[in-house]
């Protein structure tokens, strides 16, 4: 069991270690958009950016290049992710991939349908997709917070969870949330995704080319009408998470390079510049190493530091800032609704359809994990930071619904934050069901 351990371990580490950077990057956000400096902060995002080549052009603001740009980078990891769990993770086997199913469609639909109902007949009623969102950064942190406290299943299963709720979201953006649609863009990008994808099931993978064809498809997309960070999750898909090299030929052929580099070290002082023989070995262990790891596996963990402890922040600092000014414009029923759906909806949502697969025997609790630590979880599936800010954008084009969402948003993670902590905390010691 520790070769699945320690890579979830890892997994958990990094995420809830980002998890407080992403929150200080929203707290610095939104300081400066309350305070004197307000309106160069807010402006400063607005301001445009240029690439031109001869009969091509792109130009966007600065918060258009972080949303369609990097957050490209962040919906290929989450695409890598979920490749990943579906071929050898918690997603590849029926029995474990059930229960997280049936949670996330529960947080999906119940959250959507109760806030069209909430919102039915008023502005922003197109925003039904931003209480749909979970955000597993930040609810691992707070699982973190509880220590020994919390059972390992609980972690899996929020992991597993998070990861069908993100597919659940790129779903929605894609077909919900893209319009005027540039057919032949779309279509011409699709044909070099199942190139791509052809050439990585006959064995043939260049990073060159995957990022070349990647960039590509993204500024198709881009173009197309359908959102860009869709062609992250596409690309994801194409990139093999089959080993060149097996386990045993890497250890082989690896000893004998080690052995040949050290036998060169007799012959002169070790201190010294390094021999072409040891230079040439040490290219042939690099190559060796690139060929043990899959592509898949290779760039899911060189991207992950990169998306948690930058590309998030980044984000969230673009996206977080919202001036609390409640003028005649700010629509705080959206806000409250938002809130209610977030909380309500994700708790009833998660917690039922959980509690339904459970007592049909289609699905079964994790390990040492009981029903009133699910309750909990099903509060923490409500914080829908990151998601739900990204889908706001997508949703309104009005800077007071904006506005007012972004409201909605933080104070409705903030209390599913606390909820599910108090939950699990409080039921952590207690065992049963109901």
């Amino acid at each position: 069991m520790k070769f699945i351990k320690d890579p979830i371990n890892q997994f958990i580490k990094l995420e809830t270690s980002s998890s407080i950077i992403l929150f200080g990057a929203t707290i610095a956000a939104l300081i400066l958009a309350n305070s004197p400096l307000s309106e160069q902060f807010l402006d400063f995002w607005k301001n445009y950016i240029t690439f031109s080549l001869p009969g091509f052009e792109l130009s966007k603001p600065i918060y258009k290049w972080i949303n369609d740009g990097l957050m490209a980078v962040f919906f290929f990891l989450i695409g890598l992710e979920i490749k990943r769990e579906l071929l050898t993770g918690e997603l590849s086997h029926v029995k474990k991939a059930s229960l997280p199913f049936f949670a996330a469609i529960g947080g999906m639909v119940i959250p959507a349908a109760l806030f069209a109902v909430l919102n039915a007949g008023n502005a922003g009623s197109e925003g039904w997709g931003i209480p749909m969102a979970a955000d597993i950064a930040f609810s691992l942190g707070i699982l973190m917070l509880l220590g020994n406290r919390v059972p390992s299943g609980i972690k899996i299963f929020l992991m597993a969870f998070a990861i069908i709720d993100d597919l659940g979201a790129v779903l929605v953006i894609a077909f919900f949330y893209s319009s005027n649609l540039i057919w032949m863009n779309i279509f011409v990008g699709l044909a070099i995704v199942v190139v791509l994808a052809m050439l990585a099931k006959y064995n043939y993978y260049s990073k060159y080319i995957f990022f070349i064809g990647g960039v590509v498809v993204w500024v198709l997309f881009l173009k197309s009408g359908i959102h860009a960070t869709i062609a992250g999750v596409l690309m994801a898909l194409t990139i093999p998470l089959r080993r060149k090299t097996d386990t045993r030929s890497f250890y082989r052929r690896g000893k004998d390079i080690l052995d040949e580099f050290l036998s060169e070290c007799n012959t002169q002082d070790e201190k010294t510049v390094l021999t072409k023989k040891q230079l040439h070995a040490i290219d042939e262990l690099e190559e060796l190493t690139e060929t043990t790891t899959s592509p898949l596996q290779h760039n899911e963990h060189q991207l992950h530091g990169w998306v948690s402890y930058l590309i998030m922040p980044v984000f969230a600092f673009a996206n977080a800032g919202v001036a609390f000014k409640f003028s005649g414009d700010t629509n705080i029923s959206l806000s409250i609704n938002l809130v209610i759906s977030m909380i309500l909806g994700n708790f009833i949502g998660i917690f039922s359809f959980s509690w339904l697969a459970i007592k049909l025997k289609i699905a079964e609790l994790p390990e040492n994990v009981n029903f009133k630590q699910l309750a909990g979880v099903s509060f923490l599936g409500g914080l829908g930071f990151t998601m739900s800010l990204f889908i706001t954008g997508l949703a309104y084009n009005d800077a007071a619904l904006i506005d007012s969402a972004k409201m909605g948003i933080l104070f409705g993670s903030l209390i599913a934050g606390i909820l599910g902590y108090a939950t699990i905390r409080l039921t952590s010691k207690e065992s049963g069901e109901v």
